[in-house]
């Protein structure tokens, strides 16, 4: 594996930074009651995320999913917005009014999440059709979970992908569970990469734990796609915390857990980096701490913003 630049691997490392630090305050905002709803936390699979959006153009596109806080962020969507949207404040990406599932900014090529299961994998194969006869220089990138790859809108949509050749890179993020199921007993197969071949189109596997390694295959995928129309790249990875809040967490044992955070992206690429001398321990040392007053500037800005006033209650409602 090549190094990359002392930019590139910067720039890795922030995304992976600003998203586990974003997850640990979303916590506890929804621990004191901050935080309505239910969020789905993406802590221990950052490294998908930043691997595959770091390889991306500022044209590419990506639509997520209900635990989207780190596509958005590896994206680079506006921290503060989106603080604010958690918060249900009026200046947040919905104005308050969506949430933690259904953050975007299509400005920035995040088309949306999405809190149904699966249900971005149809929104993707629209854009990848539309780039297709627009003819645009871009791809599509669709991120869902090996749970939505059991979806009947995952075979429709990647069956359609297959027929017109559109270039899209469908990502599938697979943390091993369900809301509680285990892939083991959802799923017959243990290479989910194998669904690609039923639908004629290529599928990779990747360490979803090793950013670099997703930032590569995502370079390799994106020449391909461009050629040759849709690739599936299955990512293993690993979630440490319940599927959502609401996730008592108890079908887990504690010993699995810790096996995967002993594999932990974040401490891997800083000891990477730092074993070979590409960056000192001061200068990760100064990366964390611009990272986390990141962080603290984003929930500043949300927590003094305004909440939406009662006579907008209607707008932005269409169904």
């Amino acid at each position: 594996m090549e190094n990359l630049s002392k930019e590139k691997y910067q720039e890795m490392l922030e995304k992976m930074l600003l998203t586990r630090r974003f997850e640990e305050k979303v916590s506890y905002f929804f621990a004191n009651g901050l935080i309505h709803g239910t969020t789905h936390l993406y802590v221990g699979e950052e490294a998908v995320a930043t691997g595959v959006c770091t390889a991306l153009s500022p044209d590419d596109l990506i639509v997520s999913t209900h635990r989207g806080h780190g596509h958005c962020i590896s994206k680079g969507i506006d921290l503060n917005k989106m603080m604010a949207e958690l918060l249900g404040k009026a200046n947040g990406y919905c104005k308050g009014k969506g949430g933690s599932m259904h953050i975007a900014d299509v400005e920035a090529g995040n088309l949306g999440a999405n809190g149904v299961v699966g249900g971005g994998i149809p929104l993707a194969v629209g854009a990848g059709l539309t780039t297709q006869l627009k003819k645009l220089d871009r791809i599509v990138v669709c991120f869902f979970g090996d749970g939505a790859s059991n979806q009947g809108s995952f075979h429709e949509a990647v069956n359609l992908a297959s027929i017109w050749r559109l270039p899209i890179l469908f990502v599938l993020e697979n943390n091993k569970y369900g809301m509680s199921v285990s892939i083991k007993d959802s799923v017959n197969i243990e290479d989910l990469a194998l669904r690609a071949v039923s639908y004629g189109i290529k599928g990779v596997n990747v360490d979803g734990m090793d950013v670099q390694a997703v930032y590569e295959e995502t370079l390799k995928a994106k020449e391909y796609i461009k050629e040759n129309g849709p690739l599936l790249l299955v990512c293993d990875t690993y979630r440490y915390l319940g599927h959502s809040k609401s996730d008592a967490n108890v079908y887990r044992s504690k010993e699995e857990i810790e096996s995967w955070k002993e594999r932990d992206a974040i401490i891997a690429l800083e000891t990477f980096l730092t074993d070979n001398n590409i960056f000192t321990q001061e200068e990760i040392a100064a990366i964390e701490k611009d990272t986390k007053q990141a962080i603290e500037e984003a929930t500043a800005y949300a927590q003094a913003s305004e909440y939406p006033d009662i006579s907008d209650i209607t707008n932005d409602v269409y169904a």
